[in-house]
């Protein structure tokens, strides 16, 4: 059925357990996962999360912003609990079938402003973009799951982005274990916003084009203390590739690997139906 949900984890709400889902693999009937559904209920999860990320695309991993982030899903209760990794986009859930899904996803790509820092002196500011599009996965065995999403970018920048990503999702007791693999690609449009510099600048003039942007790696654990509250922390490691870590803002002022730090909780509970 669809879903409406934001990157987070659908933890558990209380109440007979489900038949295996091709994405959960409970390890033992008292772990915090499972749940029991109620007639003509939703689960309902809620939750935040707090992120240091790089200061700017291809800046320095000494130099960082921080965000917050909400958590939301919303599911019938004879749906798969629904998982989502730290680099997914935002997503609507439109149509599932065995271990596919697809659905409408969502980014948003905080401003760039060159006053902040000294390092983007001389640079153009980059406004706020929003990314819409749309995703696909597929869980080939309940423990690993591939997704693949394509955006189109507004606004600063306009471009398209393009994700692949692999991860294993694995539960040992109240624990999960999370993590594999990403590769993001986009076109010039995407690129150049965050990339080029101008003839002005001290270190020359450079022209950004699309391509492979990036390969990297990422991990996250989760810990469900009961079946309503989850607290997880993960990692993300991303290696700028090709034109953009070409380009000297990254060569000379800043740096190819870019990571990502976060941590947040979530709380699931049951909510009747509003119609």
């Amino acid at each position: 059925m669809p879903g409406i949900a934001l990157p987070g984890i659908a933890a558990a709400a209380d109440l007979a357990v489900p038949p295996p889902a091709p994405n959960w693999v409970p390890a033992a009937d008292a772990y915090p996962g499972r749940y029991t559904p109620g007639a003509s209920e939703w689960i309902v999860t809620l939750g935040g999360e707090a992120r240091a990320v790089p200061a700017w695309p291809g800046a320095p991993t000494s130099l960082y912003q921080f965000t917050g982030n909400p958590l939301m899903s919303i599911r019938s209760v004879d749906s798969a609990p629904t998982y989502f990794g730290a680099k997914d986009s935002f997503g609507v859930q439109l149509y599932s079938i065995g271990g596919f899904r697809v659905g409408a996803a969502f980014n948003y790509v905080s401003p760039r402003y060159s006053s902040q820092y000294s390092q983007l002196a001389g640079l153009s500011n980059v406004n706020m973009a929003g990314q819409a599009g749309g995703y696909a996965e597929y869980w080939a065995v309940p423990w690993l799951r591939l997704r693949g999403e394509v955006r189109q970018g507004f606004f600063g920048e306009t471009g398209v982005t393009g994700n692949l990503l692999l991860d294993a999702v694995v539960p040992v007791g109240n624990w999960r274990f999370d993590g594999g693999p990403r590769l993001t690609a986009q076109t010039t449009q995407a690129i150049a916003p965050y990339f080029n510099t101008p003839a002005t600048w001290p270190l020359g003039a450079y022209s950004a084009t699309g391509g492979f942007y990036s390969y990297g790696a990422g991990g996250q654990v989760e810990y469900f203390w009961t079946r309503q509250w989850q607290t997880h922390a993960f990692v993300e490691w991303e290696r700028l590739t090709g034109s953009a870590a070409n380009s000297p803002l990254v060569t000379q002022r800043g740096s190819p690997n870019q990571l990502t730090f976060g941590v947040g909780g979530t709380y699931s509970f049951n909510m009747k139906p509003l119609w």
